[in-house]
């Protein structure tokens, strides 16, 4: 195996590791390091999307972003619980993520997925908006 194969196995190995809070940071980071923008190519095809029919594209959209718009302070801890389950955070990362309400908690999810988040963090409280993909 070479240098470079082993390598790039460390980097993907290393990257595995990491929550989706330092991996939203990194991409960040990247972006900023090499001036581009991860999804360059999202605004031009939804551009061409209204001349078809917007409505039509949003009840056809496979793919939600679930963003956490608001929650009640008394419901704080249950919001956190189901945030640590959809996304897999450990406490501290899910705390923080609650705390900078409004936030991502998914960039890209199946419209199941979605639904079942929305549905838990609205029957604990919490407000959460999905956008389709």
């Amino acid at each position: 195996m070479s240098t470079q194969q082993q390598d790039m196995e460390k980097l993907v190995e290393t990257l595995s590791a990491l929550s989706v809070l330092d991996m939203s940071k990194l991409k960040e980071a990247l972006e900023e390091k090499w001036g581009v923008k991860a999804a360059a190519a999202a605004p031009m095809m939804m551009a061409a999307a209204p001349a078809a029919g917007g409505e039509e594209e949003a009840a056809e959209a496979t793919d939600f972003k679930i963003t956490l718009e608001e929650y009640p302070a008394d419901k704080k801890i249950a919001i956190i619980k189901i945030v640590r389950e959809a996304t897999g955070l450990g406490l501290k990362e899910a705390k923080e993520l609650v705390e900078a309400t409004p936030a991502v908690l998914k960039e890209s999810s199946p419209k199941a997925e979605a639904d079942e988040i929305s549905k838990k963090i609205a029957d604990a409280g919490g407000k959460v908006k999905l956008a389709g993909l």
